[in-house]
């Protein structure tokens, strides 16, 4: 991976201290003896050495300086670089250290007197040193170099690695005559560069890193996975090798907005495989920044289409073959899709309704209404039997219930609604129908909620009970009834509820003159138009001709019992007399055929 810049510490001395730090040109070795005046002079002994040389030369040639404020400049030089947070030194041309601050001896494990007046190449590598030596170069050519990768080697040998940022250090003439360096300890970042490494290489999904001008700098395997090139056939490369010359353009803008905004999302890229198919793919897109925080690039994750379109293009094919009315509205209440069942429903074409708002078609309240509906969607994912009463192309309003719910983009943001409208003109008329069924029924019947509440009453109820229907409607059924019988009630919506049905209820109503009306309620169940029940259907039939039927027939039957009775007290005493007389008869009988013997026995000799 290309190494980032990082935040540099320019040398923040001001020009006047610099300079006045600078002997002038005195000899063909004033380079160093200067270099020892201007940074050295802050107590070191070496320093010092060098400063009483290069005054002695000074004097010598008569251009001593009498400046008072080069010595205060200088003081405030030598404080700046002391009690820099980051290791600060000074050199000459030649890569000797001449200056360095407490954090060089921190980083490095020496002691100051083990660094000053040693070359750099005692802690670098060979190579390291060509390369130290080309950035004083290119300090002397340009006065600054960045950047610049040093490994020095600790007192404990440890590699350290540190980026490096110097500037010129000039003389009095403006000549350079050596190098200010700014260390940064790369270790903590390198743990960083190598977290974040393991997490691009981790991630599920495809990701890559490119320049701002689309050079492809890192890619992860799942890039390979998803395009069928190996990373050395993507990395390096241009990404305007995958895409068309359009979408080159395309995503060009999108780095043009992640320079501009910090990040780009759902750009469109059809990137070409190794195998020649042309994969959908969105971008989302954030800024790649170096150490002061300028964007330097783009870390971008794709994310495969293809499922996606895949269900995308089932969820079309649903919508265009439902049945019902289906439309899809962003957040705004634009349409922006609406199969061919809202045409036939509206009269109108599909490029009519299609990119139109919801508001063309239906009311000012109601347009309020359906942008409530929509914040409810929002917010429960769902709204149910809102009314709209949308105008058709011929101008008839049309009764109808919307059903809506979220529409939802990839990472699950609602965006809009899938609405779906139910033509209420036949349920109207049906409901209508029903209504003259109630209000025409013989019997009274009422429609109460699942709470007990009268909804409707038919006139056949007050007539019933005396009440009028504003006195009846809206009222609890337990205002009529006993509190033993609403809880019976109660029980008897439960059975509605579970069963559809409850038959022979008993009810016996206070009317309106205080009469307790004995009743029974047949009660089936009231359903929504998804079939879920919401209340009950009750017809009260009045018992109290019953009631007297039975009481008639009690009365009838006791009189019936006391009769039988009397029937069987007569009875018993005629079978009695029957008995007494056939008893007489039997001792008749005997008393004939004694007497008939006697006859006999005295007529014979």
């Amino acid at each position: 991976m290309r190494r980032l810049a990082l935040r540099s510490f320019p040398c923040t001395l001001p020009a006047s201290a610099l300079q006045g730090r600078i002997a002038p040109r005195t000899s063909s070795n004033h380079n160093e003896g200067a270099l020892r005046t201007v940074l050295l002079s802050g107590g070191n002994p070496v320093a010092k050495k060098g400063l009483t040389s290069a005054v002695a030369q000074t004097e010598a040639n008569g251009q001593t300086q009498q400046d008072g404020s080069a010595s205060r400049d200088s003081l405030v030089a030598d404080i700046i670089i002391a009690n820099a947070p980051d290791p600060v030194f000074v050199s000459d041309l030649e890569g000797k250290i001449l200056q360095a601050n407490d954090a060089v001896s921190e980083l490095l494990g020496f002691r100051k007197d083990e660094v000053v007046e040693q070359s750099l190449s005692r802690f670098i590598s060979a190579e390291e040193t060509q390369e130290f030596t080309a950035a004083l170069r290119e300090v002397v050519a340009r006065g600054v170099t960045r950047d610049a990768v040093l490994n020095p080697r600790s007192a404990a040998g440890e590699v350290i690695p540190t980026t490096l940022n110097a500037s010129a250090l000039r003389d009095a003439d403006g000549r350079v005559i050596g190098a200010i360096g700014i260390l940064r300890d790369m270790r903590e970042l390198d743990k960083a560069r190598a977290y974040a490494q393991r997490l691009i290489d981790d991630a599920p999904d495809p990701v890559f890193v490119s320049d701002l001008e689309g050079k492809i700098i890192q890619a992860n395997e799942a890039v390979s996975g998803l395009l069928g090139f190996r990373q050395d056939e993507v990395v390096e490369q241009s990404l305007s090798r995958f895409i068309s010359p359009e979408e080159t353009r395309e995503f060009m803008a999108a780095l043009d907005e992640v320079v501009e905004r910090g990040v780009t999302r759902n750009a469109v890229l059809n990137p070409r495989s190794a195998a020649g198919e042309v994969i959908p793919t969105s971008l989302n897109a954030s800024a790649l920044r170096d150490a002061d925080g300028k964007v330097i690039g783009a870390i971008g994750i794709l994310r495969d289409m293809r499922e996606l379109d895949k269900a995308r293009a089932y969820a079309q094919r649903l919508i265009d073959d439902a049945p019902d009315p289906v439309f899809v509205s962003d957040l705004e209440g634009k349409i922006l899709q609406a199969n061919e069942a809202v045409s036939q429903l509206l009269g109108f074409r599909q490029d009519e309704v299609v990119e139109q708002s919801l508001s063309r078609f239906i009311s000012p309240e109601e347009t309020r209404e359906f942008t409530a509906a929509l914040r409810e969607v929002v917010e429960r994912g769902v709204t149910r039997n809102a009314v709209l009463n949308p105008r058709s192309a011929a101008g008839e309003v049309i009764p109808t219930s919307l059903n809506a719910s979220a529409l939802r983009d990839a990472d699950g943001k609602v965006i809009g609604a899938i609405g779906v409208l139910r033509d209420m003109r036949e349920l109207d008329k049906a409901r209508a129908y029903a209504q003259r069924l109630i209000d025409d029924a013989p019997d009274p019947v009422f429609v109460s909620d699942l709470e007990g509440k009268i909804i409707q009453a038919n006139e056949a109820v007050s007539g019933l009970l005396g009440f009028r229907q504003d006195e009846v409607v809206e009222q609890s059924l337990s205002r009529f009834i006993s509190p033993e019988e609403t809880r019976e009630f109660t029980a008897a919506l439960r059975e509605v509820v579970e069963h559809g049905v409850t038959r022979n209820a008993r009810l016996n109503p206070r009317s309106a003159s205080g009469e307790i009306i004995p009743t029974t309620l047949n009660a089936s169940a009231l359903r929504d138009s998804d079939g879920k029940v919401i209340g009950a259907i009750g017809i009260l039939r009045d018992m109290r001709a019953y009631e007297e039927v039975v009481r008639d027939l009690e009365r009838s039957k006791t009189d019936l019992q006391e009769k039988i009775l009397d029937l069987e007290k007569f009875e018993e005493v005629v079978v009695g007399r029957e008995l007494k007389m056939i008893a007489l008869e039997k001792e008749l009988e005997g008393l004939q055929r004694e007497n008939e013997k006697l006859k006999a026995a005295r007529a014979s000799p």
